[in-house]
């Protein structure tokens, strides 16, 4: 009875069944495994040293080091950074020094999701990587300047691989296809799609193909059937790490740039995401300040309301409110003046520390202080003419021999009468000109 148990094997995935043998059988990555490549050529010299292959799913960072390790006649001992602590780390490196001492073998330690390992777990590799106990392939989704310390960064060479095209992604199918003997029943518009839905990973579209493959029914599938057969997949986003940061600077540099488009489609992959609205309303906020300002002081006020508005109704509906603000910034006339501005204001307040204000503009609520000077040459502006004095407010120190200007309004939008208005004041403010003659 046992025995009969373990004669019958599930079958392996059909990603495993279709893992390449060599380096010439990996679909994509091109720049790195062609013989002019940087993996290539370690390959051919048979010397290999410490790498990070960053990447997102599905790419064949798993299969391109095993391959390497092989093609350079390594050992290969792979750990996952999961399910790994210490312990488990010093047994691999015990046996990689008895393997070189006794076999003369080295060998490669390949590490999946190597950036979830802690610093302490990244600080013990180092000692391994540098006196070539090891050489560290470690695979990693995320920014490994974001997740790696230093010290194995320097000591690691990063190379980036690329996601799987449209037409990869094609060549995948056609081995899928040929391992099993029969096409996938699907028209060719439906088999765009499926392209489509794999968002460049191979593992994940081998894994659609097992879906469909198992189907028995009649006749090719269209794209409507496709998609409603197979669950869609959420988009490559993780909203806590780069791929967040990376989006959201898409989105703003589109609002900046004027182009309402870029900003609903950046907008729009954040939501498909699963980003939370909120942080899409922030940044939509932050731009109607920093890029807009009072070039169209209403854009400011354009978000906060479509922000009110989304959160008392939410969505579905509330993607009307999102866009209408979004196009608003995006097409309204742009100026940093503001910001600049202010960023020089708070240059010369911290270079200029507690230079004391002029008295004139300080209240003096009590006898001593009115004694002192405090308001003394105090103009009330409404008493005079357009309601402007001309009185200066800074320090006297800093007013010498001239205010400082900060603010400088663009020619765009409502600053163009902002402007205005500041010229003439600064006209008002300067002494009249000595008769002629």
């Amino acid at each position: 009875m046992q025995d009969t148990l373990f004669a019958h094997h599930a079958p392996r995935p059909l990603a495993e069944e279709l893992r390449p043998q060599t380096l010439a059988e990996v679909i994509g990555q091109e720049h790195l495994l062609m013989p002019g490549g940087s993996i290539g050529r370690m390959v051919a010299t048979g010397r290999l040293s410490s790498f990070v292959l960053w990447g997102p799913p599905g790419v064949g960072k798993t299969t391109i080091a095993r391959l390497v390790a092989d093609e350079a006649g390594y050992e290969f001992v792979q750990l996952s950074a999961v399910s790994t602590g210490i312990a488990d780390l010093r047994k691999v490196l015990a046996q990689a020094v008895r393997s070189r001492e006794s076999a003369g073998k080295a060998t490669v330690l390949f590490i999946d999701e190597l950036h979830r390992f802690s610093r302490p777990v990244q600080d013990a590799l180092l000692p391994a990587v540098e006196d070539g106990t090891i050489v560290l392939v470690g695979a990693t989704t995320e920014n490994p300047s974001f997740s790696l310390v230093a010290a194995l960064l320097s000591r690691a060479k990063v190379y980036t691989l690329d996601r799987l095209s449209g037409p990869q992604l094609a060549r995948v199918i056609e081995r899928a296809e040929a391992r099993c003997a029969r096409p996938l029943p699907l028209t060719p518009e439906a088999r765009a799609t499926l392209i489509g839905m794999a968002d460049g990973d191979a593992r994940y579209l081998l894994g659609l193909c097992e879906e469909i493959l198992a189907l028995d029914r009649e006749g090719d599938l269209t794209p409507k059937d496709l998609v409603e057969f197979l669950q869609k997949r959420a988009p490559l986003y993780d909203r806590g790490q780069e791929e967040h940061f990376n989006l959201l600077s898409c989105f703003h540099k589109s609002l900046r740039g004027s182009d309402p488009d870029a900003s609903l489609y950046w907008a729009a992959r954040m939501l498909e995401g699963g980003e939370a609205p909120d942080v899409i309303f922030r940044r939509l906020a932050c731009a109607a300040s920093e890029d807009v300002g009072m070039a169209d002081p209403q854009a400011l006020i354009q978000v906060v309301t479509a922000w009110q508005a989304f959160e008392r109704i939410g969505l579905p509906e509330g993607r009307l409110f999102m866009a209408q603000a979004i196009n608003y910034v995006a097409t309204a006339p742009k100026s940093n003046a503001s910001y600049l501005a202010f960023d020089q204001a708070r240059s010369l307040a911290r270079a200029t520390g507690s230079v004391p204000p002029p008295k004139r503009i300080l209240n003096a609520p009590t006898k001593l202080m009115k004694e002192l000077g405090y308001h003394d040459g105090y103009q009330y502006d409404h008493d005079h003419p357009d309601a402007f004095s001309g009185q200066g407010f800074f320090p006297d120190e800093i007013a010498r021999p001239e205010a400082p200007v900060f603010y400088r309004p663009n020619e765009r939008g409502f600053e163009r009468d902002i402007r205005k208005r500041l010229d003439f004041w600064a006209r008002r403010k300067r002494p009249p000109e000595p008769p002629q003659g």
